[in-house]
């Protein structure tokens, strides 16, 4: 047993190493398994793993992801999303801070859309950064605001994260999608809620359009904006999540309705095309591709790990850990926090996560109050300095004159303002459970 146990420290440490050096983050999980894996089983481990890859690949829940993908892609490449920015932020420019407010809601709209930080993110920056610098926003708040919305993907369904946490913790999607919705939206509301605070406290930070410009704005056109760039997209993410939670609808099968609908949306502002169908395809399978293909190597690393005992290790590091159950999700809470400087959310979803469940199966833990506070957990790792991937996304997208300090400073308040958030459900469960349970799942 002693020389499992050496093997599995092994392997850890051969896939931190193997990550230093620059190697991709999927090939070191593949590398370190296979060879941990032949050390403990020997060429046994060749017969094991056909039926992990082939249960990755066959599940039918999973086929959901490049649905959902495809949704939101056609979504942004079709400019929707960028339609209904522009028309949000006209309708609330008269506030301090309307804009913010405006990208706030977008986020939770694209989040709802899209489930992909990386894109929500990059789109927002492109659309509103260089606008919001020119009608006087303070950098560090702009950028702050964006990276904040783009993040809430994360966590407002259908979020790929949940996606792969069901089927990682063992409950449905439609369960998990109904429990983050309300911790979703209030999340936005938080943020909106500080930007309104701030747009009154220190209004030169974000000033409201001028008055002269407001009235250029024709109040007729821009309610039949409203209604033409903002109501469908609207009405999609509610057919897809009503469906899902519900009950009426498996996941797979609302995510294939979804893709319809955001085709017949692009269709419907004329911008359906070859070229548009291409990209979107394209887009999609990139995308799902990089997802299956870490999930795939992630199978080797997590059967050695299993099979040499290394939940052992776990259950034994855990009972060093005082406070018992409430202590443990705390220390997972901090641990998770820590690796999401440094990992990206499906590694630690399928790396980390799988080690340290039956810790929580043991004490009896609700998984989908625990799903909720790990989703929110990843999304605030998303935010937090220096290694917040949002924070990379929005400097590959800032115009010249926004810093890396502007964008740094930018998302602390928002970072505690999540950690808040992680707080409340932490020690109000309900907030997360009290839905599902309400529509009887």
């Amino acid at each position: 047993m002693m020389g499992n146990e050496w093997i599995v420290l092994g392997m850890i440490a051969g896939f931190l190493g193997l990550m230093l050096i620059g190697i991709p983050v999927a090939i070191a999980l593949a590398v370190s398994g296979f060879v941990a894996g032949y050390l403990g089983f020997g060429p046994m481990l060749f017969n094991l793993m056909p039926a992990r890859l082939y249960g990755v690949v066959s599940n039918y829940t999973l086929l959901a992801i490049p649905l959902f993908v495809f949704m939101g892609v056609m979504l942004e490449k079709s400019r929707v999303a960028e339609d209904m920015l522009d028309t949000i932020g006209k309708a609330m420019g008269g506030l301090k801070g309307g804009m913010g407010l405006a990208i706030v809601l977008v986020g939770v709209l694209m989040g709802a859309s899209t489930g992909i930080v990386g894109a929500t993110v990059v789109t927002v920056g492109l659309l509103t950064l260089p606008t919001l610098m020119r009608r006087g926003y303070a950098p560090s708040v702009a950028c702050g605001t964006i990276c904040a919305s783009g993040t809430l993907g994360q966590i407002i369904p259908p979020s790929l994260v949940l996606i792969l946490l069901s089927d990682i913790m063992g409950e449905s999607v439609g369960t998990l999608f109904a429990a983050a919705l309300i911790p979703g939206l209030a999340l936005a509301g938080i943020y909106a809620a500080y930007i309104i605070l701030l747009g009154m406290a220190k209004p030169e930070l974000m000033p409201a359009i001028p008055a002269n410009e407001r009235a250029l704005i024709d109040r007729a056109e821009l309610r039949r904006k409203l209604l033409k760039d903002v109501l469908p997209p609207v009405l999609l993410v509610v057919a897809v999540l009503g469906s899902i939670v519900g009950g009426v609808a498996a996941p797979t099968e609302a995510a294939s309705m979804g893709a319809l609908g955001a085709i017949l949306i692009a269709a419907g502002f004329g911008r359906l095309n070859w070229r548009l169908m291409k990209e979107s395809m394209h887009g999609t399978l990139t995308i799902t591709a990089m997802v299956f293909f870490i999930l795939l190597c992630a199978q080797p690393f997590a059967l050695s790990f299993r099979g040499l005992g290394g939940e052992d290790m776990v259950h034994a590091l855990f009972e060093w850990v005082p406070g018992g159950e409430l202590g443990a999700i705390l220390f997972l809470m901090l641990l998770l926090f820590v690796l999401g400087f440094f990992l990206e959310w499906i590694e630690i979803s399928y790396i980390a996560l799988p080690m340290f469940l039956p810790v929580f199966m043991n004490y009896g833990t609700d998984m989908v109050w625990l799903a909720i506070l790990i989703a929110m957990n990843l999304q605030m790792s998303f935010l937090t300095p220096p290694f917040g991937w949002a924070l990379f996304f929005l400097k590959g997208v800032a115009p010249p004159g926004v810093t890396t300090r502007d964008i740094y400073v930018g998302v602390l308040p928002f970072v505690v303002l999540q950690a808040v958030a992680v707080a409340l459900i932490f020690f109000f469960p309900g907030i997360a459970t009290w839905l599902p349970k309400a529509i009887g799942w």
